[in-house]
């Protein structure tokens, strides 16, 4: 059996064209996993930070700001690479952004609050900019029916990736500690482990995926920073008409924000409320990223099975018995059965999403309108965090009752859920598409 079966893919694309593309999902994961995640986050507030009472308010606006840096600019960017079909290389560009600056963590060392900042600003943006533009690839390469799947198959391959990052840097930071070696001089090393693997692997996706698009010069061309902002309002203005991409914006706003705080605080939470140690936290996500691989995989086939819009609404309950089991625990033990829910929801949860972006976005603004579905994600990115890092603030640091209250952006999230109509959306997506294409023929 193929890995990547024919019947799943549009006519034109090969098995080996998909490997490419998901492959990238493999390269970014370890930003994510190694520097957001595991070791970065927490190294930044208990050792560059020196555990101040606003250093996770810190480290929470830092990545603020690079969200809202694309909130702002990334429709714009789309809508461009939609009217030169340069998909690919736009987001080699980014690629190499990420990479360079991922590997300048390193030179981040204690009492360089603002120097991490601003290398978080700017490793993260261009992370963002690439998990975007690799997103919109998707409805290139698979069958609407079997969305779903394909999807998955990405952010599965992606939890592998994170875990090959994470484990090497694991790895590495066991002998380190074994020998004596401090934080400061064993984080920076992971960062480089993570640049590399990234870029390695990326280069994996350039050699193999294509770009189907077209170019579109009927598209708007945003120029400079009042052109993006521009860009930006028009697409705002031009997605009002597909009621259900709309609707399900809101409600990735919602869901994706508890999913942030998952993904920038799950170690901090570990090791400051639970007690993990350094290694422990590493081997907490590692493992966390398996059961996310399991959930992105499964939940792949389950969600075109079941339909999208349920098997959603199955892992956004399964994130507030999450939370929920979070602030009461007071455990080690006890706090691994909230991370493998976690896992298994996270993997679904970001792969179903996308899934469903992918159905209600017409073919012709891929890039437009998944810039706008990342205008959603990092909306939500800075709404969850930034809410977390304040009821610490505001609560002299009980991270219990921040953890507990994020529940309440998944149930927000359900609620916005319930609206969406599927069938009609992907109808509506595919008249714009069929209008696009006989007003350029004419």
């Amino acid at each position: 059996m193929a890995l990547f079966p024919a019947d799943a893919l549009n006519p034109g694309v090969r098995s080996r064209e998909v490997f490419g593309w998901a492959m990238y999902d493999f390269a970014n994961s370890g930003y994510t996993t190694v520097v957001i995640t595991a070791v970065f986050a927490a190294y930044f507030v208990g050792g560059i930070a020196d555990g101040a009472p606003w250093a996770t308010l810190a480290w929470t606006s830092a990545l603020s700001l690079s969200y809202a840096i694309v909130m702002l600019t990334m429709p714009g960017l789309g809508a461009w690479a939609d009217r030169w079909a340069a998909k690919k290389k736009l987001l080699s560009w980014v690629t190499i952004g990420c990479v360079i600056s991922t590997a300048a963590l390193a030179w981040a060392s204690p009492g360089q609050v603002v120097v991490a900042m601003v290398l978080i600003v700017i490793s993260n943006t261009f992370f963002s900019y690439g998990e975007s533009l690799t997103a919109a690839f998707l409805p290139e390469l698979a069958k609407p029916e079997a969305m779903g799947r394909v999807s998955g198959w990405g952010w599965s391959l992606g939890y592998i990736g994170g875990m090959v990052a994470l484990g090497i840097s694991l790895g590495y930071v066991l002998w380190a500690q074994s020998h004596n070696v401090p934080a400061a001089q064993f984080v920076p090393v992971t960062m480089w482990i993570t640049a590399v693997i990234y870029g390695l692997a990326a280069m994996v996706t350039f050699a193999l995926l294509k770009e189907h698009a077209q170019p579109q010069p009927q598209l708007p061309r945003p120029v400079g920073v009042s052109g993006q902002l521009r860009q930006l309002w028009q697409t705002l203005q031009a997605v009002r008409q597909f009621k259900d991409f709309t609707q399900l914006l809101a409600c990735a706003v919602a869901y994706q924000g508890g999913v942030a705080v998952a993904i920038t605080l799950a170690a901090i939470y570990a090791e400051q409320v639970i007690g993990f140690e350094k290694q422990e936290t590493m081997v907490l996500i590692f493992v966390l990223n398996i059961a996310a691989f399991a959930g992105a995989f499964v939940f792949g086939y389950i969600q075109d099975r079941i339909g999208h819009k349920r098997a959603l609404a199955l892992t956004l309950w399964g994130w507030m018995l999450t939370c929920v089991i979070a602030a009461l625990s007071t455990t080690k033990g006890q706090f691994w059965w909230a991370a493998a829910i976690a896992g298994l929801c996270m993997g679904s949860s970001q792969s179903g999403g996308r899934a469903m972006a992918g159905l209600l976005a017409p073919t012709e603004r891929l890039g437009e309108f998944f810039g706008l579905w990342t205008f959603a994600i990092r909306l939500a990115s800075i709404i969850g965090p930034l809410t977390y890092g304040v009821i610490t603030w505001l609560t002299d640091g009980n991270q219990r009752l921040a953890i507990g209250s994020t529940a309440l952006l998944f149930l927000l999230g359900w609620l916005l859920l319930i609206p969406v109509d599927i069938q009609r959306g992907r109808r509506a997506a595919m008249a714009a598409s069929a209008a696009a294409a006989a007003a350029q023929s004419r």
